[in-house]
């Protein structure tokens, strides 16, 4: 049974209050512990041997309600599934839906390489960061294990990215788990027809492996006992994707099923769950029209409860909406994106160019940044600490104030007096109740810019550089 309060963690706590893992009490590490900010081995007094029983005993009340796999090796491990929530406000999401991308055994070399380069070298910035896809799914087409081996072995080369291994073969999948085994991949999939075979290859190499029953939620349990039976914990749940209709509504209801079922304590069906939205293209052969329902597809169950998906389509107008979603349901939403506070050189400013203050929410420091950017200003931008609120939030709430950006200047030792030409500070438009307040307390110029910083350049034209 789940521990669900700090009370009943803190009894298995040594309870001296050392303060070793960084917290003042045991009582604030005990609530850091349910709401998974904190990691028990930080606490090294419960390591020692005489609290041992009761770390092992802590360690699996803690442990999420849906197991977490793991698939890869190093830093480019993939971690899937570890969820104690079915709606993220309750807690949050921890481990963002992994995106795979599709190669099979039949193509080019040539084409198969430049694909595995693309998959691999695929990025967008995103809010400050790059999004990139996750893995690669390497399908058998030609059932031939050499064949497969011999792909395996050149994606293998191409990319360090995690791989899934694709085929309903056992000699095909064995044959790629041989040239594969060190890089841990996912195997897909056992089903009722040859679990046994499967179940003796993941075993044998030691590998995650995904469980395929297509709408039939009885078998896929079956199968998920049998192989927990057999020791084996690293499962993968496919109830079968269909792309359409009546049928892509079962497909919904059954994902959301067995996720429900894992999260109020039914541990045999408690494993991450895979959708395939590739199977669009089993149904729409006009090429747009498979990617643009393969993306709805993953859209939606990037939302409800799919952790892993199988994708084909490698088209930007696909692969962006599709990565940035999941980087936004898995965003802890109990706390907001931040930048770290600061001066931030855009372009090459020199004693002339602006300075211009902002808040440290991500999504506004990233949209003036890329707003000054791309219209060529070089300038000085100050990301002020507001506890990642926005501009008019943060003025109203008394989070964006005068003192927080003499502050934050001081702390950058950025003197306006020596490091400009102008002394002058641009405020956004929204905080413009802060010009006093920012003269008085830096001596400095201020002067009230656009509420939008889409509007900055042709503020600039007017307005800069300042009257002498």
């Amino acid at each position: 049974m789940k521990v669900n309060s700090p009370l009943e963690v803190y009894k298995y706590l040594p309870g001296d209050n050392c303060g070793v893992c960084g917290e003042e009490t045991c009582m604030a590490f005990a609530s850091k512990l349910i709401n998974r900010s904190a990691k028990l081995s930080s606490c090294t007094p419960l390591l020692k041997d005489e609290y041992k029983d009761k770390f092992d005993k802590l360690e699996k009340l803690l442990a999420p309600e849906i197991r977490e796999v793991e698939i890869g090796t190093g830093d480019n491990v993939v971690k899937i599934g570890g969820d104690d929530v079915l709606y993220r406000h309750k807690l949050t999401f921890f481990n963002r839906t992994a995106l795979a991308y599709d190669v099979w055994d039949t193509m080019p070399e040539n084409e198969l390489i430049e694909r595995v380069d693309h998959i691999a070298d695929f990025k967008k910035f995103y809010v400050g960061e790059f999004l990139t896809a996750d893995m690669v799914a390497i399908r058998s087409v030609s059932d031939d294990p050499q064949k497969f081996a011999s792909t395996v072995e050149k994606v293998m080369k191409a990319t360090d990215l995690p791989l899934v291994l694709c085929s309903f073969n056992p000699e095909v999948l064995k044959a790629g788990a041989e040239i594969a085994a060190e890089r841990k991949p996912l195997l897909y999939a056992a089903t009722m027809e040859n679990w046994q075979q499967m179940a003796d290859i993941a075993v044998e190499y030691d590998l995650p492996i995904a469980l395929f029953s297509p709408n039939d939620l009885d078998n896929l349990k079956s199968l998920a006992k049998t192989f927990s039976s057999m020791g084996m914990d690293n499962l993968v749940l496919d109830p079968g994707t269909y792309p359409t209709g009546k049928e892509l509504s079962t497909t919904f209801n059954n994902i959301i099923k067995i996720r429900r079922a894992g999260i109020e304590g039914d541990r045999d069906i408690a494993y991450p769950i895979m959708a395939v939205p590739l199977t669009s293209w089993l149904v729409h052969k006009e090429k747009v029209t498979a990617s643009y329902w393969e993306t709805v597809i993953a859209s939606v169950f990037t939302i409800k409860y799919g952790d892993i998906m199988i994708l084909h389509s490698t088209e930007p107008y696909a692969m962006i909406p599709e990565l940035q979603l999941g980087d936004t349901i898995y965003t802890d939403p109990r706390k907001p994106v931040t930048v770290d506070p600061g001066v931030y050189e855009v372009g090459s400013p020199t004693a002339d160019s602006p300075l211009i203050i902002t808040t440290n929410f991500a999504l506004t420091y990233y949209t003036v940044e890329s707003d000054l950017s791309s219209n060529g200003i070089d300038s000085y931008l100050v990301a002020v600490d507001t506890d990642g609120i926005g501009v008019e939030a943060a003025v109203a709430g008394g989070q964006l104030t005068a003192s927080k950006i003499k502050q934050v200047l001081e702390e950058s030792s950025f003197d306006l007096k020596e490091k400009t030409s102008h002394n002058t500070v641009i405020l956004p438009g929204l905080a413009a109740r802060l010009q006093g307040d920012v003269e008085d307390q830096l001596g400095s110029n201020v002067l009230i810019g656009s509420a939008d910083s889409g509007r900055l350049p042709g503020w600039m034209d007017k307005y800069w550089p300042p009257e002498k």
